[in-house]
């Protein structure tokens, strides 16, 4: 495995009983690279990066996290990651700053850096004021800004997103493209998954299609556009590929 790659997932395939969700797919995904996993419902992208991020065990294939196999080293590369999936979960019960020190802590952050973190990072999610109200009382969005918030504490070196705008406004959405664009700047490999076509096509260094458990192309935007060969964009060349196959 090369020093650059963060991802790689060989041959890696999800079978629930005769039903094969993900099937023999196979991706390399350098440091501090954007990529964007896209497919219609039901194609497979929530099952791939439950298997990525060691919520679900594979049938087949390997998966390593710069360099760590996540088969046999799964606490080492956990401790490298960031997970937000489409619906997170939080703990009710507790302020937004109570959770913050609680993800700290089970990440092993030092509670001087927890303390010096925690202001800037909650203004810059637009919590600040609210630091001391229940997460039960939190807004839909602002769960989201937290759950980013709290996720990023710990420097993770890949960050997997299920759908990463969803519950935001405007300017939330604005800020997260910018943050995730600056945090591959700085190094971070982020692999999302989302419906919302311009913002891969925006912000995405290269783009993976999966379509029937399949990996059907990978590419950059503009390549995937020019080897559909659609006058339009990123999603002229979706709907191309996805009804190609049978799935839109």
């Amino acid at each position: 495995m090369n020093a650059d790659t963060m991802i790689e997932i060989e041959h890696l395939t999800k079978r629930f009983g005769s039903f094969c969700a993900v099937k023999d797919i196979s991706i390399k995904i350098p440091r501090g690279q954007i990529f964007a996993f896209l497919g219609p419902n039901g194609a497979g992208k929530t099952t791939t990066i439950k298997m990525m991020v060691g919520l679900l065990r594979p049938s087949e294939g390997s998966i390593h996290l710069a360099g760590l196999p996540m088969a046999h080293d799964a606490v080492s590369a956990k401790k490298l990651i960031a997970y937000i999936p489409d619906t997170p979960y939080l703990y009710e019960h507790l302020t937004a700053e109570e959770f913050f020190r609680f993800t700290g802590d089970l990440y092993g952050v030092a509670k001087s850096r927890v303390d010096s973190e925690l202001p800037a990072s909650f203004q810059l999610f637009r919590i600040y004021e609210s630091r001391n109200v229940l997460i039960r009382d939190f807004s839909h969005g602002m769960r989201q800004r937290l759950i980013y918030c709290a996720s990023l504490l710990h420097d993770p070196s890949v960050f997997f997103i299920d759908e990463p705008l969803i519950g935001l406004d405007p300017q939330s959405i604005r800020m997260i493209k910018d943050l995730l664009q600056q945090k591959a700047r700085e190094g971070m490999t982020i692999f999302l998954t989302t419906h919302i076509l311009a913002l891969a096509e925006d912000i995405a260094d290269r783009i993976g299609i999966i379509s029937h458990g399949e990996l059907i192309i990978i590419g950059t935007a503009q390549e995937l556009i020019t080897k559909t060969g659609v006058n339009g964009g990123l999603e002229e060349a979706f709907l191309a590929l996805t009804e190609k196959d049978g799935t839109a």
